[in-house]
């Protein structure tokens, strides 16, 4: 018997992910001051008002008012009517510095002994459904309020767009778990007062959709095939989304972290990701989890894998770490067995981690928007220096995995 599954995702103007971004544009000024800066950054966003709070331990200093606000100006949050912008909102800073009970656990005379930052689970997960290695369902969801976004800041054709906007994707599944269509989109998007749903909604058939159906096939993905005429289409369901963003709804930090993740459908520790610097393993081993299993899928070890880890706080050392293949593994071995042998492959102490992954580079704003899985690489130029974004995402180790597991 077929089954529904949905996802959401939201854009860069719903207030908690006002509050992320804001969250890790201090973190990455932090690093690019002091690579080895401390940061746990927690933000909250209401109508005219930003509380930025948390714990930092660094020889950098920051204008950390100046950096909240130029975030706030980049997403589009740059005049009065809004009722948030970046000119006249209200700032209060309240950071103090890092616990000493916490820091001495994480910092080691032998850096390669570096702890844990905290004691908790986490989780990495990937699934062949779409060329990203992401579930289908969010990739959607994702790229529709990417492409909604795109059209915003470009201002030529929608011009009524506001910054605060969500959608939802229902996808109808198969009895042995494929995608088979989309079932139902859902669109809310903040705008001006003077337009009709009536014309959103024809927008967003006639001008999104085909956008977005066009960019998935671009990059080669069979998701942009599930896309027919038959699709359910809700758009703006209440009538009216004109107040919107931090004026309509306060947002906080790490509270869309089933958005950042996986949409439900792989599991999560509870950790938030942004604000944190990297020896918090609540990010660093999310990353390195997403970055294995990715792989493994890749390597054609199973269409599916779900990766956990645990820590100690204070040791280098996981205290456990689990593979879940759900049954469509393509090796002889047992879920237990692929454990062991990913354990030995890769090392994950937060030290090797950090490493592995360039986590003290300045390279977490682009994060903390429309999903820290499923982005493509890339490096770029920050004051002078050539950084890589997104390094868990290469499909690097596939060989190695392949050879490994002795899969030709």
């Amino acid at each position: 018997m077929s089954y529904l599954f949905t996802s959401e995702s939201v854009s860069e103007g719903h207030p908690d992910k006002v509050s992320d971004q804001i969250a890790d544009a201090i973190l990455d000024e932090f690093l690019k001051r002091d690579i080895n800066s401390k940061v746990a950054c927690e933000v909250l966003c209401t109508t005219g008002l930003v509380v930025i709070s948390g714990e930092v331990k660094s020889e950098a200093y920051v204008d950390i008012e100046a950096t909240a606000r130029k975030v706030i100006r980049t997403i589009g949050y740059n005049r009065s009517e809004l009722m948030f912008d970046d000119r006249s909102c209200g700032l209060l800073s309240a950071i103090h510095e890092q616990s000493p009970d916490i820091n001495q656990g994480v910092e080691r005379e032998d850096p390669e002994q570096q702890g844990a930052g905290d004691q908790g689970i986490m989780f990495g997960y990937a699934t062949n459904e779409t060329s990203t290695y992401m579930p289908a369902t969010l990739a959607l969801a994702h790229q529709i309020l990417i492409t909604l976004s795109k059209i915003r800041h470009e201002g030529k054709i929608m011009t009524y767009l506001r910054p605060d906007a969500k959608s939802q994707v229902t996808i109808e599944y198969s009895e042995d778990g494929k995608p088979v269509r989309v079932h139902t989109i859902v669109v809310s998007t903040q705008h001006d007062d003077w337009v009709s749903v009536e014309k959103i909604k024809q927008n967003i058939m006639d001008i999104v959709i085909p956008e977005v159906k066009k960019t998935l096939q671009e990059r080669g993905d069979k998701l942009a095939e599930l896309i027919d005429d038959n699709y359910i289409l809700h758009v703006n369901p209440t009538g009216k989304f004109v107040i919107g963003g931090p004026a309509g709804d306060t947002g906080v930090t790490g509270r869309k972290i089933i958005v950042d993740t996986y949409g439900g459908r792989g599991a999560h520790g509870g950790g938030a990701f942004s604000g944190k610097d990297p020896s918090k393993v609540d990010r660093s081993a999310a990353y390195a989890l997403r970055h294995i299993a990715k792989n493994m899928v890749a390597a054609g070890i199973s269409d599916e894998v779900q990766i956990q880890i645990a820590y100690a706080i204070g040791l280098a050392q996981p205290v456990s770490l689990k593979v879940d293949t759900f049954g469509k593994s393509h090796v002889g071995m047992s879920d237990s067995e692929i454990s062991e042998k990913i354990l030995s492959m890769f090392d994950l102490k937060p030290a090797s981690i950090i490493r592995r992954y360039g986590l003290k580079n300045p390279i977490f704003h682009e994060t903390a928007a429309y999903g820290h899985f499923g982005r493509e690489p890339f490096e770029k130029v920050v004051d002078g220096k050539n950084i890589q974004f997104f390094s868990w995402e290469k499909l690097d180790e596939v060989d190695r995995i392949k050879e490994a597991f002795s899969i030709r």
